[in-house]
């Protein structure tokens, strides 16, 4: 978390990241990223990367600032 707003987290071996709708279609298209469909339906702006995709440190500093990029737009989630 970020500023209170998630960048990326780690669901069994998968990366969750919130990339917002603008970036995507771009995501989508890298190696090892599909669409997180932790509600059994896509979510948009939200990707799941595995292993493959952020295993070495450049492709993960990708992931990361593509997030941070995104965290000036995101809106926080209600707090309980």
């Amino acid at each position: 978390m970020v500023d209170g707003k998630m960048c990326v987290g780690v669901i069994k071996d998968n990366m969750m990241a919130r990339v917002g709708t603008d970036a995507y279609e771009a995501a989508l298209s890298r190696q090892g990223c599909r669409e997180m469909d932790f509600t059994k339906r896509p979510m948009k702006g939200y990707i799941y990367v595995e292993p493959d995709g952020w295993d070495m440190d450049a492709d993960l500093e990708y992931w990361i600032d593509l997030c941070l990029a995104f965290n000036p737009y995101a809106k926080s989630g209600k707090k309980k």
